[in-house]
C-alpha cells in the first residue's frame, strides 16, 4: 500500500467530498476516507481539487481529516466462496458484517470479501513445465454441490509452471503455482484474484445469439423469448410484479448460476429474497438454490454511491464465472434505483442535468452496463455466457420517462408489464401487445431443430390472433359484442382460451409453475386444432352459442393444470376430444 499518497478533507457534501491541492491520486482510486476509513473512489481530478465519492454514510466527517489512497482502483476479490453467500455493493458479505455490527451495517467496518482460512478441496490442473496463458485453469475446486470452481490464471498472466503444490486442501490465499514471466519475474499464483469492478474482464470474442434462455414461463419462452447471453429490461408501476417474474426466472432458467442484485430496493423486500432463495430448492439437482446464486444486497437506505457500484460488483462476478465456462443470469432490481443515485450524485457535483434530472451520460452508463452481457468464447477456448435481465420501475408506470426510454435502446427484449392486467390477477402480468424480443429471427433455427419445424408459425398466427382480438375490443367497447358476425366471436373466444389458458401462469402450482418447450408447444398444437375445427362450423353457419354450450372452449383453457409436465401423451387425447365436439355439434344441427 502506498502509505505516501494522502490528502485533508476541504469540503463535504453528502456522499462526496473534496480535497484541495495536489494529490498524487489517480482516477478512480480507491481510497481510506477519514479516521474510520470509510471506503471512497476519486471519481474527478482537477489541477488543485481532488472529488472523491464516498459508499458508506458520511455523517461526522470534518474538514482536515486525512484521506489515504490505496494505490489500486476499486475492486473485487474473486475465489471460491462468492457462491452461497450475500453481499453488500461493494462486496462485503452482510453475514459477517452482521457478527460484528448488528443488524445495520456501522461505518468503517473492515471484513475479507471471501473467507480466507476455509480449507478447500483443490485439485491442481497443470503441470511442472506447462505454459499457462491468461485464462487458463490451474485447479479445480468443488465450491459448493452444484458448481465446480474453475481458478484462472489471471488474464495479463503468460509463461512457464516452475512448481506446483501437491492436491490437497489450501485456502484461497496459499501459494498454489509458481509461472515464470517471459522477462525471467517469478509469479505466485493463489486462488483469489482481483479485479476492478469498471472493467470489462477479456474474452476471445463475442458470439450471436443463437440458443435461448429457457425459463419455463410460456409467455417469455414462447412469446418473447430471451437468448442466453441476451438482454432484457421488465419495466412496470409498483406491484405489477417485477421482482416475482424475477424469481420465477431466477428459480427455473436454465443458467448454470443466477446473480441477484437487489438495487436501492426495499428493505423487507431485500428480506424476504433472501429468506425464500435459502429456502428455495433447486429443480435441477435437489440441492439448495442457493448452492448457485450469489445475491447482493443494497437497499434504499443504504448511501447512494455504494448502490452505483453494486450493479458493476455482481456483473464482474457474473463475468468472472463466464470465464470459467458457465452460463449466468443477472437479476438486476431495478435499474431505475441505479439511475436515481447516478442523478443523486450528478447533483452534488452540480453537473448540467438532462431530462427530468438525470445526468446527460445516463444513456451511456445503460449502455455500457447492458453491453457486457453477451455468449463469449473465453480466453482459455469455453463457451460462456452473461445474460441481463434488469427491472425498470417508471415513477407512476410511465414508460415514456428516461430510464425506460434509454433502456429500450439497449435491450433487445422487452417484457411490459401491465396495471390492469396486474389488478385482474392476471400473472405474469406481461402485456402482449406492449412486449416484444428481436431475438425470435435468431432463435428460430434452434425452436426448429429442437421443439418442431411449426413452433415460429404457431407463435405467429396465436400472436395474430391477440391482435386481432385487441381491434375487435375497440368495437365491442363501443357497441356491444352481440352485433359482431360469428367467426368475429370466435376469435374473441380463441383469445380468450389463449390468455387465460397460454398466457396466464400460475407460479404456486407444481405443474404450472414451469413448462418445459415440448408442453408449450403442443398446449399451441391443441389450441390452433381447436380454432381450425371451430372455424370449419362457424363457416357452415353454427352459432357460437352452439359451439359454447358444449364446455370444449374452458377443457382446453384448463389443460395446463389437467397435463401433468411428466404425462404428455395426454395432451394427444383433446385432439380426439375436439374431434368429438366437431362431429356432435354436426350431427345435433346437421
Amino acid at each position: 500500500m502506498d502509505s505516501k499518497k494522502t490528502g485533508k478533507i476541504y469540503g463535504i457534501n453528502g456522499p462526496v467530498i473534496y480535497l484541495k491541492g495536489k494529490t498524487g491520486f489517480k482516477m478512480s482510486e480507491m481510497v481510506h476516507v477519514g479516521k474510520e476509513r470509510l471506503v471512497g473512489e476519486v471519481i474527478s481530478l482537477d489541477k488543485d481539487i481532488t472529488t472523491i465519492q464516498v459508499y458508506e454514510e458520511t455523517s461526522g466527517l470534518r474538514p482536515g481529516e486525512i484521506v489515504e489512497a490505496t494505490g489500486s482502483a476499486v475492486s473485487v476479490t474473486l475465489a471460491p466462496g462468492i457462491l452461497n453467500n450475500i453481499f453488500d455493493g461493494i462486496e462485503r458479505p452482510l453475514e459477517r458484517i452482521a457478527e460484528s455490527g448488528g443488524a445495520f451495517i456501522t461505518r468503517g467496518v473492515s471484513v475479507d470479501s471471501l473467507d480466507t482460512e476455509k480449507l478447500w478441496d483443490t485439485h491442481i490442473t497443470v503441470e511442472k513445465g506447462s505454459l499457462v496463458h491468461g485464462g487458463t485453469v490451474i485447479a479445480e475446486v468443488p465450491e459448493t454441490r452444484a458448481i465446480v470452481h474453475k481458478c484462472m490464471a489471471p488474464p495479463e498472466i503468460e509463461g512457464t509452471v516452475v512448481s506446483v503444490v501437491p492436491d490437497g486442501r489450501y485456502t484461497i490465499q496459499d501459494t498454489l503455482v509458481v509461472v515464470e514471466l517471459a522477462n525471467g519475474e517469478k509469479k505466485e499464483l493463489s486462488m483469489a484474484q482481483r479485479w476492478p469492478i469498471r472493467v470489462p474482464r477479456p474474452v476471445h470474442h463475442r458470439y450471436s445469439a443463437n440458443e435461448p434462455l429457457v425459463t419455463g414461463q410460456r409467455i417469455l419462452d414462447t412469446m418473447f423469448p430471451i437468448a442466453k447471453g441476451g438482454t432484457a429490461a421488465i419495466p412496470g408501476g409498483f406491484g405489477t410484479g417485477k421482482t416475482m417474474t424475477q424469481h420465477q426466472i431466477a428459480k427455473w432458467a436454465n443458467a448454470d448460476i443466477i446473480i441477484y442484485i437487489g438495487c436501492g430496493e426495499r428493505g423487507n423486500e431485500m428480506t424476504q429474497v433472501l429468506e425464500e432463495f435459502s429456502e428455495l430448492v433447486d429443480p435441477r439437482s435437489g440441492n439448495p438454490l442457493m448452492d448457485r446464486t450469489t445475491l447482493i444486497a443494497n437497499t434504499s437506505n443504504m448511501p447512494v454511491a455504494a448502490r452505483e457500484a453494486s450493479i458493476y460488483t455482481g456483473l464482474t462476478l457474473a463475468e468472472y464465472y463466464r470465464d470459467m465456462g458457465y452460463d449466468v443470469a443477472i437479476m438486476a432490481d431495478s435499474t431505475s434505483r441505479w439511475a436515481e443515485a447516478l442523478r443523486e450524485l450528478s447533483g452534488r457535483l452540480e453537473e448540467m442535468p438532462a431530462e427530468e434530472g438525470f445526468p446527460a451520460y445516463l444513456a451511456s452508463r445503460l449502455s455500457a452496463f447492458y453491453e457486457r452481457a453477451g455468449m463469449m468464447q473465453t480466453l482459455n477456448g469455453e463457451t460462456g455466457s452473461v445474460s441481463i435481465i434488469g427491472a425498470v420501475s417508471p415513477q407512476g408506470g410511465d414508460f415514456s420517462e428516461p430510464v425506460t426510454q434509454n433502456t429500450k435502446r439497449f435491450v433487445r427484449c422487452f417484457w411490459g408489464l401491465d396495471k390492469s392486467l396486474a389488478y385482474s390477477r392476471h400473472f405474469p402480468a406481461i402485456h402482449w401487445l406492449s412486449s416484444y424480443s428481436e431475438y425470435l429471427p435468431d432463435l428460430a433455427g434452434w425452436y426448429a431443430d429442437n421443439v418442431s419445424p411449426k413452433f415460429v408459425d404457431y407463435r405467429n398466427r396465436m400472436m395474430t390472433i391477440l391482435n386481432q382480438e385487441s381491434s375487435l375490443m375497440e368495437i365491442v367497447k363501443l357497441i356491444g359484442g352481440d352485433v359482431l358476425p360469428d367467426d368475429q366471436k370466435l376469435i374473441l373466444e380463441i383469445a380468450k382460451v389463449i390468455r387465460l389458458g397460454f398466457l396466464q401462469q400460475n407460479a404456486f402450482h407444481k405443474d404450472d409453475t414451469c413448462v418445459s418447450m415440448e408442453k408449450q408447444f403442443r398446449m399451441m398444437d391443441v389450441i390452433l386444432y381447436l380454432y381450425k375445427k371451430a372455424r370449419k362450423l362457424v363457416a357452415v353457419g353454427m352459432p357460437m352459442s352452439v359451439l359454447k354450450a358444449e364446455g370444449i372452449f374452458e377443457k382446453v383453457i384448463a389443460i395446463k393444470y389437467d397435463v401433468p409436465n411428466d404425462n404428455l401423451q395426454m395432451l394427444d387425447f383433446y385432439k380426439k376430444d375436439i374431434d368429438d365436439f366437431y362431429n356432435s355439434v354436426i350431427e345435433k344441427n346437421g
